[in-house]
């Protein structure tokens, strides 16, 4: 599933493709992956209008147009971008279809139809109308503000940090590989963990974060260090060569490694002095 570093490389690839183009045409092709709009009055407003900036929030990209409007999508589970000139080269699961006046073209692909599309006239009053918490990126989302939110929590640390109404834009695969990184298993009770342990994952969050998206998320690109790259059945953990533990939280698939990321911790973490 597309999560903060795939959209957040997609908000990219927008900016250097897709703007400051006349859109000529706009053909939905997934009526039903609409929200809160109908195809007819979603054409009328974006043609003959331009794509001039982006923003992210979680996983939703938000493009605005000079007329004031924002196109507004989610990824879902397959969703991705692709700008092209040639009408024969259009992705095979196009919902969204934009044409401009260059003569190249937007696509909204989404295999599964799991995606969303809206229009929106301000993305912070999406973003609050959603119920979304705080980017995991944003500046404003320091350390002490993380330790606060989760020490209030009482469900297991992967659910936790997939919250989106706490912390938007984590899912299944960078929870994973945050709590790997920070040696924390993640059934450990996110209100239990120490300081210390809450520190850690608030710089794996960040790191692994802005280092998939520098990495422009190419698995090729990634450190062979990460759990992701062996994420599978029979996969090894990249520190210890141990096999991984494969199990559910929160209904989830979660790949462990037994000796990297202790059971035991889960008791160990919340020891000691809290400061």
């Amino acid at each position: 599933m597309p999560e903060l570093p795939d959209v957040e490389v997609w908000r990219k690839y927008v900016d250097a493709t897709a703007l400051h183009h006349e859109i000529t045409n706009i053909e939905i092709r997934a009526p039903d992956m609409l929200v809160g709009i109908s195809p007819r009055l979603l054409a009328a407003r974006m043609r003959d209008n331009r794509l001039e900036v982006t923003k992210r929030h979680g996983k939703y990209l938000f493009i605005g147009l000079n007329n004031g409007f924002w196109l507004t999508l989610h990824f879902g589970m397959t969703g991705r971008l692709s700008y092209f000139k040639h009408s024969r080269t259009i992705p095979a699961h196009t919902r969204l279809f934009i044409a401009f006046s260059n003569g190249f073209h937007l696509a909204y692909d989404c295999q599964r139809k799991l995606g969303r599309i809206a229009l929106t006239v301000n993305p912070d009053t999406f973003v609050r109308q959603q119920g979304l918490g705080v980017d995991a990126l944003d500046p404003d989302l320091t350390v002490d503000t993380l330790v606060r939110l989760l020490r209030k929590r009482h469900g297991a640390i992967k659910a936790i940090l997939m919250d989106q109404h706490l912390i938007a834009g984590i899912g299944n695969l960078y929870a994973d590989e945050i709590l790997f990184q920070a040696h924390i298993h993640p059934q450990c009770c996110a209100g239990e963990l120490n300081d210390h342990s809450l520190h850690k994952v608030f710089r794996a969050m960040r790191r692994v974060l802005q280092m998939a998206i520098e990495r422009g998320v190419d698995p090729d690109r990634l450190p062979a260090s990460w759990l992701l790259l062996s994420r599978h059945r029979g996969g090894a953990c990249p520190r210890c060569r141990a096999g991984l533990s494969r199990i559910k939280v929160s209904g989830r698939t979660s790949y462990v490694c037994p000796r990297c990321q202790l059971q035991d911790e889960m008791a160990s973490a919340t020891r000691g002095a809290r400061r």
